[in-house]
C-alpha cells in the first residue's frame, strides 16, 4: 500500500544511542509476555507480532544508560502498555462497547495500590496480570510521591481511552487544542516520563515536581513524542484501524488542507515543542533550582531527568524508523552508538537548519510597534443570550470610587480611562443575578486584575527587571493569608498591594479554609503567569503556540473568575466532578473562547502601541508564517472549534458523566447551573469588548500622559518607595 504522504524532515538535534543490554531485554520480555498470557491464545498477539514490534529495541534506544535489570523491567512496562492498547482496540473500540470498556478500565487501578502491602484482586486477563506483576516489581524502589504521580499518569492513560472510544462512536474529530490536551493523557508520554525517573535513577525532588518548568518539560516532551508517533502511525491508525485521534488528521480537517500539508504542519508543531523543551531547560530550570535551594544531588537528579527525556526523543525517533509497526518506507536510518561507532541518523544537517532554524529565528526577531491599524474582527458565533444585572451603574460608580481610594488612579490610569473601561459592565453580564454588593466586588476584582496586567509589562517588562518583578510578586502573595485574611493591609505598600489586601479580606473571610486555599492557589497561578510573560519579554520571544494557549488561561484570569463561580456550588458537588475530564473540557474551551476574544480586540493596542509578543493572533502568524488577516481567520476557526466542543460536551458528555459518577438530581441541577454561568461568562466577555473604550482605534493611545508612562518615557525611577522596596524601583528606559 502506498504511503499517504512523504515523511517530513524531522528536527532531531541529539544522536540516538543504543543500550548494550538489548538482547538480554529481548529474551527476558518475550518470556515475560508469554508468562502473562499475552502471546499464543490471547487473540491479540502471536510471537511474531512481539518480535516485529521489537519493544526491547525501543527501550534500548530510549533508555541507553540503564543497567540490564532496569532495562528489562522498563521493556516489560512498554510491552504491557502496547498490549493494552491493542487489546482495548480489539475488544472494545472495534465493537464500540462503551459499557464494557468502562467496567474493564475501572478494575485496573486496583492493581496499583500505593501501599504494596494492600491485597490485589485475582487477575482475569493478561492486562491485569501484567499490571499486577509490574507494579510489585517497580514501586519498592520509588518514593510514595513517585508512586502517586505514576499511578495517576497510568490511570489517565487508561481512562482517556474512553474519550477515544466516544469519539469513534460519534465519528467526531477533535479540534487541535482539545486533541493536544487529550493526547497527552491517552498517548502515555507523561507515563513514559515517570519511567525515565526510574530508569535514570533520577527521581524529581518533591519541592519542584509540580513547578511550571518541570511541568513544561514533561508536557513538551509528551507532545513531541505523540506528534512524532502521529506522523509515523497515520497510515495504520487512520487508513487501517479507522481511528480519528491522529494529529495529522486533526490538522487536515481543521486547516482544510492536503494530507501532505497537514503532515508538514504537525512536524512544525513537533519542532516547536522540542524548541520549547530546550528553552525551558536552559532558561527556566536552572533558575528554579536556585530559587528552591536544591542541593547538588537534587540538581543532578533534575539534570539527569532532563537528559533522560532528551534521550527518549532521539531514541524514540530511531525506533520509529526501524519498527515494522509504522510507516517508514524510503526513510534512511543511520547506525546508533553500538560497537563504538557513532551513528549519523540524528545528525542530519537538515534537522538543524531549514524550517526548524527559520521557525526559531522568527520567534526571536519580531519587530515591535509595527503599524497594523484597527483590529480586524470576525463575525463571532455566540449562541447564548446576554443577561445584565440591573445594578450595573451602581457597581460602576462604587468600583471607580474604590479604585480612587486605593490610589490606582494616580499613576497608570486616570478616572476617565477607568470609567471608559467599565469593568462593572463585564461583571453585570458574568453574574446577572448578583446582589449590589457582589457585583461591586466582582467589578473591583476585574479592575485589580486588569490594572496588574497593565502594570507588570509597563514597570517591569520594558526594563527587563525580573528581580524587581519577583520581589513585587512575593509581596502581593504575602497580602493573601489563608489563615488570617485581614492581615494583608498591614503589609501593603502601593496601590496594587493595598487594593489586593482589601479585596482578599472581603472575599476570603466568609469562606472556609479549603475554599480560601483554592482561591489562593488560583491567585498564585495568575501572578506566576505574569512572571512567565516577563520572562518571554526579556528574551523578546514569541511563545510556542501550545505553551501560549495554556498559559494565556492563567494570564487572562480565566481560572480565577471561573473559580469564584464554582465555589458557589461546592456544597452541592464533590471534587471528583470538578476534576473530571468532562468539566475541565467545558472550562478550558470556554476559557479559550474568552481569551481569544480579547486577543482579537486588543491586537492593535498590544502589537502597535505596546510592542507585545503575547497575543494569540501574533503567535499564529509566527507559527504559520502568515499575514495578519490569515492569522485572524485561523483564530476565528479555532474559536468556532472550541465553541463546538463546549456545546458537544454539554450535550453528549455531561449525561455520560452523570451516569458514570451516579450524580443525583441536586448535583445535576448544580452542575447545569454552573454550565449556564460559563455560558454567561463567554457572552459577557464578548459584550464587554464590544461596548467599552479600551481597544478601539480611537482609544489605544490613551494613557500616554499618566505619571507612570511619563516617568518611563523620561527614564526616571518608578515604583514603590517604602522601606525594603528598592528592588522594585527601576530606572525606566527612554521611550522609542
Amino acid at each position: 500500500m502506498a504511503q499517504p504522504f512523504v515523511l517530513p524532515d524531522f528536527y532531531v538535534p541529539y544522536p540516538a544511542r543504543l543500550n548494550p543490554h538489548v538482547e538480554e531485554a529481548r529474551t527476558h520480555t518475550k518470556e515475560w509476555a508469554r508468562r502473562m498470557g499475552m502471546l499464543e491464545g490471547s487473540g491479540i498477539w502471536e510471537e511474531h507480532d512481539l518480535d516485529s514490534h521489537d519493544y526491547a529495541l525501543l527501550c534500548s534506544y530510549t533508555h541507553p544508560d540503564c543497567d540490564a535489570e532496569a532495562l528489562s523491567l522498563v521493556t516489560d512496562w512498554y510491552v504491557w502498555v502496547f498490549f493494552f492498547d491493542d487489546h482495548f482496540l480489539d475488544v472494545f473500540k472495534r465493537t464500540q462497547d462503551r459499557a464494557g470498556g468502562k467496567a474493564y478500565l475501572d478494575r485496573l487501578p486496583l492493581f496499583m495500590p500505593l501501599d504494596p502491602a494492600t491485597p490485589m484482586p485475582e487477575p482475569t486477563n493478561p492486562v491485569e496480570a501484567g499490571l499486577a506483576d509490574l507494579w510489585m516489581r517497580t514501586v519498592p524502589s520509588m518514593s510514595p510521591g513517585w508512586r502517586s504521580r505514576f499511578a495517576l499518569a497510568t490511570e489517565n492513560l487508561l481512562n482517556e481511552s474512553m474519550w477515544e472510544l466516544s469519539n469513534i462512536n460519534e465519528g467526531r474529530i477533535a479540534n487541535p487544542v482539545e486533541y493536544i490536551e487529550m493526547r497527552r493523557k491517552v498517548g502515555g508520554a507523561p507515563w513514559s516520563a515517570g519511567l525515565v525517573e526510574y530508569a535514570a535513577g533520577a527521581e524529581i525532588p518533591a519541592q519542584v515536581a509540580g513547578s511550571r518548568p518541570l511541568r513544561v518539560l514533561t508536557d513538551a516532551f509528551s507532545d513531541a513524542v505523540h506528534l512524532r508517533n502521529d506522523l509515523f502511525s497515520y497510515q495504520r491508525e487512520v487508513e487501517d484501524e479507522g481511528e480519528n485521534s491522529n494529529g495529522v488528521l486533526v490538522l487536515e480537517k481543521f486547516l482544510g488542507c492536503t494530507t501532505q500539508e497537514a503532515a508538514e504542519a504537525v512536524n512544525d508543531l513537533l519542532t516547536s515543542r522540542l524548541q520549547q523543551f530546550e528553552n525551558t531547560a536552559l532558561t527556566e530550570v536552572p533558575a528554579l533550582c536556585v530559587e528552591k535551594g536544591l542541593g547538588p544531588e537534587e540538581c543532578a537528579a533534575v539534570a539527569l531527568y532532563t537528559k533522560g527525556l532528551q534521550d527518549w526523543q532521539s531514541g524514540g525517533h530511531e525506533w520509529h524508523l526501524r519498527s515494522s509497526r509504522y510507516m517508514n518506507e524510503g526513510v534512511e536510518t543511520g547506525n546508533s552508538w553500538t560497537d563504538g561507532v557513532l551513528g549519523t541518523s540524528a545528525l542530519d544537517i537538515r534537522t538543524l537548519f531549514g524550517r526548524p532554524a527559520a521557525a526559531r529565528l522568527r520567534s526571536f526577531t519580531h519587530v515591535p510597534h509595527q503599524r497594523v491599524g484597527p483590529s480586524l474582527l470576525p463575525d463571532f458565533d455566540m449562541p447564548f443570550e446576554l443577561s445584565l444585572s440591573p445594578h450595573h451603574q451602581e457597581a460602576l460608580a462604587r468600583s471607580v470610587d474604590w479604585a480612587r481610594r486605593m490610589g490606582m488612579l494616580e499613576d497608570l490610569w486616570d478616572e476617565e480611562m477607568l470609567v471608559g473601561f467599565d469593568f462593572a459592565l463585564c461583571s453585570a453580564g458574568l453574574d446577572p443575578d448578583a446582589t449590589p454588593e457582589e457585583l461591586e466586588l466582582s467589578a473591583e476584582w476585574l479592575t485589580w486584575g486588569t490594572y496588574g496586567d497593565d502594570y507588570y509589562p509597563q514597570v517591569f517588562g520594558r526594563t527587563r527587571n525580573l528581580v524587581g518583578a519577583k520581589e513585587a510578586t512575593e509581596r502581593l502573595k504575602a497580602c493573601m493569608s489563608v489563615e488570617d485574611p485581614g492581615s494583608g493591609a498591614a503589609l501593603a505598600v502601593g496601590p496594587m498591594e493595598r487594593s489586593l489586601a482589601d479585596l482578599w479580606a472581603r472575599t476570603a473571610e466568609p469562606m472556609d479554609a479549603a475554599a480560601r486555599a483554592e482561591l489562593r492557589c488560583a491567585m498564585d497561578t495568575m501572578l506566576d503567569s505574569w512572571m512567565w510573560e516577563l520572562h518571554n519579554q526579556a528574551q523578546h520571544r514569541i511563545p510556542d503556540p501550545v505553551d501560549y494557549l495554556e498559559m494565556r488561561r492563567h494570564t487572562f484570569g480565566s481560572e480565577l473568575t471561573m473559580l469564584l463561580c464554582r465555589l458557589r456550588h461546592s456544597n452541592d458537588l464533590g471534587p471528583e466532578i470538578y476534576r473530571s475530564g468532562t468539566v475541565r473540557s467545558l472550562e478550558s474551551s470556554a476559557a479559550d473562547y474568552g481569551m481569544l476574544i480579547n486577543d482579537l480586540f486588543s491586537y492593535q493596542k498590544e502589537i502597535e502601541v505596546e510592542g507585545e509578543v503575547h497575543n494569540g493572533v501574533l503567535v499564529v502568524q509566527n507559527f504559520f508564517d502568515c499575514d495578519y488577516p490569515t492569522g485572524v481567520a485561523i483564530i476565528d476557526d479555532l474559536m468556532k472549534g472550541r465553541m463546538r466542543q463546549f456545546l458537544h460536551v454539554k450535550e453528549h458528555e455531561l449525561p455520560l458523566l452523570y451516569e458514570d459518577l451516579e450524580v443525583d438530581e441536586a448535583g445535576r441541577a448544580a452542575l447545569e447551573s454552573y454550565v449556564r454561568e460559563l455560558e454567561d461568562w463567554m457572552v459577557a466577555i464578548l459584550n464587554w469588548h464590544r461596548k467599552i473604550r479600551r481597544y478601539g482605534a480611537q482609544d489605544v493611545h490613551r494613557g500616554s500622559g499618566t505619571p507612570l508612562v511619563r516617568s518611563l518615557a523620561q527614564g526616571l525611577p518608578y515604583g514603590p518607595t517604602g522601606m525594603g522596596t528598592s528592588a522594585a524601583r527601576v530606572p525606566a528606559p527612554l521611550a522609542p
